[in-house]
């Protein structure tokens, strides 16, 4: 079974705890919810699940439904004694930890992974980049995130939400928006609407690493979008010169949101340090 939103409200109140807005705590209470994100997941029996922001364990108990196996990670320490209560029981493994700092190849015991998360909106940028520079054996997630990330997220070229991090994501991954999620079934309703992304894992990246470092590649992407009202000929001066324009078949009067992630690798094989 999973959680109610009076059997969430009477959880917090046995333990004295209230959702706490500095660490964007908004817990999903609708049963049907936290189903139909497992569902979506595609996980069952035989999976390997990590759950970011484990919560009150409503979504945990569904994914423990399919028959996955689950690690729930939660950085409150009075959320983690409610999982103890409520998830441990039903066979998640709990982990007391900040994802932002863990050592996820000590915590993940190879692959590979599917991450399910309702992401604390505060950190669901930067979580997601750096799961996907580091943590290969995360091979599929489906997160749910503000509206803005998940733009960020999916985002291509000449939408207004491209950036840095869309191709990022791109350059790792497939990404795209699979459902909306209303504000009614958190516990406190959140101001802003939610939507799930779903990503995958390229086999390889979408730009070779053997001809261009990735770490170059951002560095690159960064500058661009620093100065994303520029022509990338103004924008990037000084890192890539003036022929590598036409050498990579990039227009120098474009702008950094015109260009996918591998118009950005062709100008990236052309950069200075």
């Amino acid at each position: 079974m999973t959680l109610s939103p009076r059997a969430a409200a009477d959880l917090l109140a046995e333990h004295g705890l209230r959702p706490r807005k500095a660490l964007g705590q908004h817990f999903v209470v609708d049963p049907n919810t936290v189903r139909r994100i497992a569902r979506l997941a595609g996980v069952g029996p035989g999976d390997r699940v990590v759950e970011i922001g484990a919560g009150l364990g409503s979504l945990t108990l569904a994914l423990l439904e399919t028959g996955a196996e689950v690690t729930a990670i939660e950085v409150d320490p009075g959320l983690v004694a409610v999982l103890e209560q409520v998830a441990a029981p039903a066979g998640a493994r709990v982990v007391a930890g900040d994802a932002l700092r863990l050592e996820w190849d000590a915590l993940l015991d190879g692959g590979p992974w599917t991450l399910v998360a309702n992401l604390p909106y505060n950190v669901a940028s930067p979580l997601v980049a750096d799961l996907l520079d580091g943590v290969p054996a995360i091979q599929r997630m489906l997160v749910m995130v503000q509206r803005e990330v998940g733009d960020r997220l999916v985002a291509g070229p000449g939408h207004r939400a491209h950036g840095a991090l869309s191709v990022k994501v791109a350059y790792w991954a497939s990404a795209s928006i699979v459902g909306r999620v209303p504000a009614s079934v958190f516990l406190p309703p959140p101001d802003v609407a939610s939507v799930l992304v779903a990503v995958e894992r390229r086999p390889v990246p979408a730009v070779d690493p053997a001809e261009v470092a990735p770490e170059a590649l951002f560095a690159l992407v960064r500058a661009g979008f620093a100065g994303r009202r520029k022509m990338l000929r103004r924008s990037l001066a000084g890192r890539v010169p003036p022929e590598a324009f036409a050498a990579a078949g990039v227009p120098p009067e474009a702008r950094a949101e015109d260009l996918d992630v591998a118009a950005w690798g062709r100008l990236a094989r052309w950069a200075t340090p």
